[in-house]
């Protein structure tokens, strides 16, 4: 027996840290303006519409760009007010919707399956969208399909602050006539061998056996020509049940020792901070936690802007910390947590020096990878040997 026919909405905020900076800034509005990192070594996170008619794109060198576009306003970013502005969409979406998955900073899935007993889901989708450019003043984009990767490609091609809805059975139709790159995960490796075969459009590619694409391409074959069909079975993952990434340690004995304990909280502050580098993530929560030998547990988290970087949380853990320890009592468990996690394909480029600090996690977590996490520890964290090695809790 079929299921009830299936309703995702994907909207996406248009140029969104541009338009962060318009808003704050309107003298910027109508003009080409590049976010991102420095003209010399930088590259561009993202740039007004006005820029793109240059040639200018996501991604690019800094210095390339600004070839292409020597007029632009070239703008650092505040990332600050970025994830004050990710979080107030997501408030308005949270109160509105049924089930949605914040996908990035600016980015979300919702499923509207099922709701089409009580309402229109475009209509309820139109209006959602007009009440977030109304509550914030930021344009927004979306694409409402059967499945997530038809209601994203729809969201591409309803840009610049447009909408669209691919109706059931018409996916197949919407695709035909698009290049093949549409697709995520078609790089320019793939979409050259792609091309070699004579394969520019999405209708081609649906035209061609799939045990051919399986037999040049391997599996991604056979995955290419599924969702040249309008096949997609990607579920919409709850945002209220969005992962944490958190350790603790139970000491063997209890602690009084503040330069230890703070030690300790630094290195599993470390210890999270890399995890959450290798998901790809951005935390947008940081929390700390003690019990105390009488079990008492207390904890205290905080919103920070949305970071990856162990020198902007560990700062905040050891506030919380402060915060919360009554002084002189022994601690028996120590604990950090991050939550509030999200991604963006440009991570890095949303930081003030961006390119020296980017390289310098980069190489960090390169050598931790090869050697283990423990090969690379900040100074206050290397325990002298007569110390206690706490076990993990």
């Amino acid at each position: 027996m079929q299921g009830p026919q299936r309703y995702i909405a994907h909207l996406d905020l248009d140029s969104f840290f541009v338009s962060v900076e318009m808003l704050n800034n309107p003298s910027l509005k109508g003009k080409a303006v590049i976010v991102g990192g420095s003209a010399d070594r930088g590259v561009v996170t993202t740039c007004s519409y006005e820029a793109r008619k240059y040639g200018v794109r996501s991604a690019m060198p800094m210095k390339t760009a600004m070839k292409l576009c020597p007029h632009a306003i070239l703008v650092k970013g505040t990332r600050g007010e970025y994830s004050r502005y990710s979080r107030w969409v997501t408030e308005i979406i949270a109160a509105k919707a049924p089930l949605f998955e914040k996908a990035s900073i600016d980015e979300f899935f919702i499923d509207l399956t099922g709701m089409d007993k009580f309402f229109d889901p475009y209509q309820w989708t139109i209006d959602l969208r007009n009440e977030i450019m109304e509550t914030t003043g930021l344009p927004i984009s979306f694409g409402l399909a059967s499945n997530k990767m038809v209601a994203k490609i729809a969201t591409d091609e309803a840009k610049p602050n447009g909408f669209l809805f691919v109706q059931p059975g018409m996916e197949k139709e919407f695709l035909a006539p698009l290049p093949v790159n549409k697709f995520s995960g078609v790089g320019e490796s793939l979409h050259s061998k792609l091309n070699q075969m004579g394969i520019y459009t999405i209708q081609q590619l649906s035209n061609t056996p799939m045990t051919l694409l399986e037999k040049i391409l391997g599996k991604s074959g056979a995955d290419l020509w599924k969702k040249s069909q309008g096949i997609h079975e990607g579920i919409v993952q709850p945002y209220h049940e969005s992962k944490s990434i958190s350790t603790e340690n139970t000491f063997e004995e209890n602690k009084t020792d503040v330069a230890f304990l703070l030690s300790e909280l630094v290195r599993m502050t470390e210890k999270v901070a890399y995890e959450l580098r290798q998901d790809g993530k951005l935390a947008g929560c940081i929390a700390v936690k003690i019990r105390y030998p009488n079990f008492d547990t207390t904890s205290k988290q905080i919103a920070i802007s949305y970071t990856l970087r162990d020198d902007e949380l560990i700062p905040v853990a050891i506030d919380l910390f402060h915060k919360l320890y009554q002084k002189g009592q022994p601690i028996r468990l120590l604990g950090v947590r991050l939550s509030e996690l999200t991604s963006h394909k440009l991570q890095g480029s949303l930081f003030d020096e961006t390119d020296k600090k980017d390289d310098l996690y980069k190489a960090i977590d390169a050598v931790k990878n090869k050697f283990g996490k423990t090969a690379l520890q900040k100074a206050r964290t290397v325990k002298s040997p007569e110390k206690d090695n706490p076990t993990k809790g």
